[in-house]
C-alpha cells in the first residue's frame, strides 16, 4: 500500500501527525514546526502522544535529557496507523488522569526501580527526576507475556524500555528459599522497604572505591 501525504485533509490528525514524523521531520524536531505543520489544531503535540499508544516511540526531554524543553526526538516508528484497521486501540491502551493518580498513590509516589521521589535531584546532578506511567512486559509463569502498568522516573522508564521482567523467575526462586529468608523477604514486601545493617552500608561504600583505596580496606580488615 502506498503511503499518503502528510496533509491529506482526509485522515485524521493523529495519522497526519504520523506521516508528517515520517515524511518532514527525520529525527529531532520541535514544537514550534509541529505547531506551524498543524495552526488549525489545538494541543497538536497530544495527538503527537497518542502514537505512543500504537508502539511508536517520540522522546522529550523527559526520556533524553540531551533535548531541549521544546524539541522531541522521533525514535522509532510503530504500527503504521494510516493504514485500515491500524490505529485501532487495544481495549486498556490509555492510562486517564484517574488511573495515573491512582497508580502513583499505589506505587507510593516512588519510582519502583530505583526509589527516588517526584521533583528529588539524581546524586551527584542538578537534574530532577520526573515520574510518570511506564508500561512493563512481564513474563507470567504460564510462559506467556502481559504489559503491565508501574511508576518509574524518566531516567528508568527509558532504560528499561527492552526490559522483561521474569515473574515465574522470582516465584521459582522464593520456592527454593530456607523459611527463615522467606520470612525475612515477607517482611520487606509487607513493609515495601529493607533496612540495610551498618556493615551492608560499609560493603556497598567498599565496593564504590578505587581499586587503591579497596587494598588499604583489604588490609584494615586482617
Amino acid at each position: 500500500m502506498s503511503m499518503p501525504s502528510w496533509n491529506d485533509p482526509k485522515l485524521s490528525t493523529m495519522k497526519r501527525v504520523a506521516l508528517w514524523l515520517v515524511q518532514e521531520v527525520g529525527v529531532v524536531g520541535d514544537q514550534t514546526q509541529l505547531r506551524d505543520a498543524f495552526p488549525e489544531t489545538s494541543q497538536i503535540d497530544r495527538r503527537m502522544r497518542d502514537l505512543r499508544d500504537f508502539e511508536w516511540r517520540i522522546d522529550t526531554n523527559r526520556e533524553d535529557g540531551a533535548l531541549g524543553s521544546h524539541e522531541h526526538r522521533f525514535v522509532r516508528q510503530g504500527a503504521a496507523v494510516w493504514e485500515p484497521g491500524k490505529a485501532t486501540r487495544k481495549v486498556g491502551v490509555t492510562v486517564t488522569a484517574a488511573e495515573r493518580h491512582a497508580l502513583m498513590m499505589r506505587d507510593g509516589h516512588k519510582c519502583r526501580s530505583c526509589g527516588i521521589g517526584p521533583g528529588e535531584p539524581y546524586a551527584g546532578t542538578y537534574i530532577v527526576s520526573q515520574l510518570d506511567v511506564a508500561r512493563r512486559s512481564v513474563r507470567l509463569p504460564t510462559g506467556q507475556s502481559s504489559v503491565q502498568l508501574v511508576i518509574e522516573c524518566n531516567r528508568c522508564r527509558v532504560g528499561g524500555r527492552e526490559l522483561t521482567a521474569d515473574l515465574g523467575n522470582v516465584l521459582s526462586r522464593i520456592d527454593r528459599l530456607p523459611v527463615y529468608e522467606r520470612k525475612m523477604l515477607a517482611a520487606w514486601v509487607e513493609q515495601d522497604a529493607r533496612g540495610f545493617s551498618e556493615t551492608e552500608d560499609l560493603w556497598a561504600a567498599y565496593r564504590s572505591l578505587p581499586a587503591d583505596s579497596r587494598d588499604e580496606v583489604r588490609a584494615a580488615l586482617q
